[in-house]
């Protein structure tokens, strides 16, 4: 606790590419940036480590995949590190065989054992579609809707009901939508026009935009134990969870969070590919990473690799938070949460945690230009600080 916290005009609270993005927006604007985080380390779900048996970089918090379709992002993140051009693909086991996922042509002509035409694998998805006749309104519905009931057992409901353990039809709908259906032969996991991962980690690319001298980075600090320490009237910025800012006075919002077993193995290569999904709810695990296959371009452990096998569950009020469940009380909980937040006048909400929803890396990052550019700029231009 060297640094003067109450110093400082601006605080963000929180490490991750929402915060360090503006942080590094405030920095450049000659503010004095005081950036908090409860770990003792930056990146947030994003951070990257070296493990020291392998030398392979790991994805502490499960494999973090940079695409975006936005131009401006992808030279932003570019400008604080080079990114490889590595693009994602996935495989799903079920039932002792291996598909390409997400589901295209090639997993429809593998799951049926038939040749199709493209316009043929269409026909026979709006054939087993059918059933439902109206907009859908639940995440099964959606699903089946966007590939058939056969498609929907075999690769969607054992995976998502491990996933969530919620009832499919309690979902939202929105959520299978990050999941898009090919009728060619395309099996890359993302459409984005922009991916790749950053060769020195993400974590270097979060120490590069919080190196500038305006920022003061203090880690290993809670935020509500030093609270009282920071200037009233200081902008703060809380990427942390809603509910806990207001000590949960609408009520806890629920979450997904994930437990990882990693497992170092004395082999070259253990399954081929960075993501082997599990859709069978027989097996516990959603995924195994296997994290050497994200950097193809990098020298390779001999004879041995690392794994992490991903768990998923609902969180505690000790637990990592990741996913939003969204059912609609929790739609109700975070509107008064909402509410609550409009009316500070000295604080915004952001990031995933902030704001109640699922962001990628490259939305987060949008999302803190937006928010620096239409509510940040013009107040500190309002106080006469730029």
């Amino acid at each position: 606790m060297a640094a003067d916290f109450g110093a400082f005009r601006i605080v963000i609270v929180g490490a991750g590419f929402f915060g360090a993005t503006i942080a590094e927006q405030c920095a450049r604007l000659g503010l004095k940036t005081l950036v908090l985080d409860r770990r003792q380390h930056l990146a947030g779900n994003a951070y990257t480590e070296i493990d020291q048996e392998t030398g392979i970089e790991i994805h502490k918090y499960g494999a973090h995949l940079f695409h975006t379709p936005n131009k401006i992002v992808w030279d932003y993140v570019n400008s604080f590190g080079e990114f490889s051009s590595y693009q994602h693909k996935v495989y799903s086991k079920h039932n002792g065989q291996i598909y390409p996922m997400p589901i295209n042509l090639g997993t429809i002509c593998q799951f049926f054992g038939k040749e199709f035409s493209p316009a043929e694998a269409r026909n026979l998805v709006r054939e087993q579609s059918s059933e439902i006749s109206q907009s859908p309104q639940n995440l099964e519905e959606k699903a089946i809707s966007l590939i058939g009931r056969p498609l929907f057992e075999a690769f969607i409901r054992g995976y998502t009901k491990k996933q969530w353990q919620t009832d499919l039809r309690e979902l939202p709908e929105g959520i299978i939508n990050r999941l898009p259906v090919r009728y060619n032969f395309n099996n890359r996991y993302f459409d984005d026009p922009f991916e790749g991962l950053p060769k020195a980690g993400y974590t270097k690319i979060v120490e590069q935009m919080l190196s500038d001298a305006n920022i003061c980075v203090s880690l290993g600090i809670d935020y509500f134990k030093v609270k009282d320490l920071l200037d009233p009237s200081a902008l703060t910025i809380f990427t942390g969870p809603i509910d806990r800012f207001f000590e949960f006075r609408a009520g806890a919002l629920s979450w997904r969070t994930l437990d990882f077993e990693k497992e170092t193995v004395p082999v070259d290569d253990f399954q081929g590919t960075a993501v082997m999904n599990y859709a069978d709810e027989s097996v516990p695990f959603t995924r195994i990473i296997e994290f050497k296959h994200l950097h193809p371009e990098r020298p390779s452990a001999e004879k041995k690799t690392v794994l992490m096998r991903e768990y998923s569950r609902f969180a505690t009020a000790a637990d990592e938070p990741y996913y939003p469940v969204d059912t609609k009380k929790d739609k109700e909980i975070y509107r008064a949460y909402k509410d609550m937040a409009d009316a500070e006048t000295n604080v915004l909400f952001g990031g995933r945690l902030g704001t109640y929803r699922y962001l990628d890396m490259h939305q987060a990052i949008g999302a803190a230009m937006k928010m620096f550019a239409s509510e940040i700029v013009p107040r500190v231009k309002l106080e006469g600080n730029i």
